[in-house]
């Protein structure tokens, strides 16, 4: 009788990675790389980098490569030039990636401009192994409903959502009365008020704990990223915003834990390894890949850690909390006016706490708590615009917290 997981695992498929040459999508080169016999690469999307971008399109043997950039078309069609790898540059050329033929798509394009051509990578039957959380952050039920409909299957990257889907295979959803993300508590984890009113980016980027893009850097220290991955469970798993509670960790071993009414708990644990949650949200048919990673030596490590999130010091996280609560086009706002702040904290036109001071302003603004939830991705990419918009006349209007 033939060994059915031996034949699971001997089968290939076809992945596009959206996002290629961010942290995550290098972490997933680095995972199919590790498996050519598991993996033939269709597409690839970049951002303005060409020349890494054609690179990893080389090296991968991908059949097409787009960066999102305009302006750098031009100098992926040279560095391609004689490869046989087809190009293209622009939203449309991103689109295309995205809709090509895989049977796996990683989306992993940061912030709110992945939420298109995530869209676009959903078709009937496919896998979305979704690193982007602003899908759900700024579309949650649209996106949801999209996938359903479609019969996508989504697999989260984010290496609190992947712990938390395994965790829950200990039992069923309706015996669920919790559910905690960890977090690290970020560079300023230990830091006073009087220290965070004169944090820097450099400071703010120095994370103790994972190596990842500028963006999501801020959002980890300012403690949003936390409040963002609330929002993504709560409508990935379509758990109750009441049940979701945050925990900070510094190890980051303990990445998600389910609490079940008897009593038990259940945990996903793993090192803090992006290609971790990677490579298990790509296994084939349920059979695991192997990972030729870091192992998580307890005795060395000694024992865990764990604090309450401070929202006093940490006001992001209380904001997105609350917009969480809230619903309707709350975390569209709260998502969209984020990204505007943390670009202008990253400029030096705010500082620290200006960020928050800019989310909050903008969401009353907006009278974020009184606006439907988006039917669509496409009424959730107008609300993202309208408040990028607001955001950006409150910055001109008022100085919020200068350096």
């Amino acid at each position: 009788m033939p060994d059915t997981n031996t034949q699971a695992a001997a089968r290939s498929r076809t992945i596009s990675i959206l996002g290629a040459t961010g942290s995550v999508g290098r972490s997933t080169v680095d995972v199919v790389r590790a498996h050519p016999d598991r993996f033939r690469v269709e597409a690839l999307v970049g951002g303005r980098d060409a020349a890494a971008l054609a690179d990893l399109a080389i090296g991968l043997s991908a059949r097409f490569a787009a960066v999102a950039d305009e302006a750098s078309g031009p100098a992926l069609r040279e560095a391609l030039s004689g490869s046989g790898i087809a190009c293209g540059a622009g939203p449309s050329a991103v689109i295309e990636a995205a809709e090509r033929d895989a049977d796996v798509v990683l989306a992993a394009i940061s912030g709110a401009a992945g939420l298109a051509p995530t869209a676009a990578a959903m078709k009937p039957g496919r896998t979305i192994a979704l690193a982007n959380k602003e899908c759900l952050v700024s579309a949650g039920a649209a996106f949801m409903a999209r996938a359903r409909g479609l019969g996508v299957v989504l697999r989260p990257v984010d290496s609190e959502h992947n712990a938390l889907e395994q965790a829950l295979g200990a039992g069923r959803r309706e015996d669920v009365i919790a559910m905690t993300l960890t977090a690290s508590g970020g560079p300023f984890r230990t830091w006073s008020r009087e220290s965070l009113e004169t944090a820097t980016v450099k400071q703010a980027l120095k994370h103790p704990t994972w190596s990842m893009g500028a963006k999501i850097s801020i959002d980890s220290a300012t403690l949003m990223n936390k409040g963002l991955e609330l929002i993504e469970a709560h409508h990935l798993f379509d758990v109750p915003a009441e049940l979701l509670e945050v925990l900070v960790h510094p190890q980051s071993i303990i990445h998600g834990l389910v609490h079940w009414r008897d009593g038990s708990i259940t945990a996903g644990l793993a090192a803090a390894d992006m290609r971790i949650p990677i490579v298990n949200s790509l296994a084939l048919d349920g059979v695991r890949l192997d990972l030729d990673g870091p192992r998580v030596d307890f005795a060395a490590l000694g024992g865990f850690t764990f604090e309450p999130a401070d929202r006093a010091r940490f006001r992001c996280l209380a904001l997105a909390e609350a917009a969480m609560s809230q619903g309707g086009g709350a975390t569209t706002v709260l998502n969209a006016a984020n990204e505007i702040a943390v670009a202008a904290f990253c400029a030096e036109r705010i500082g620290f706490y200006g960020i928050a001071e800019t989310v909050e302003r903008t969401l009353d603004a907006m009278s974020a708590g009184a606006l439907p939830a988006p039917a669509s991705i496409a009424d959730a990419l107008t609300l993202d615009a309208e408040t990028r918009a607001r955001a950006e006349q409150i910055l001109q209007d008022r100085p919020i917290h200068p350096i």
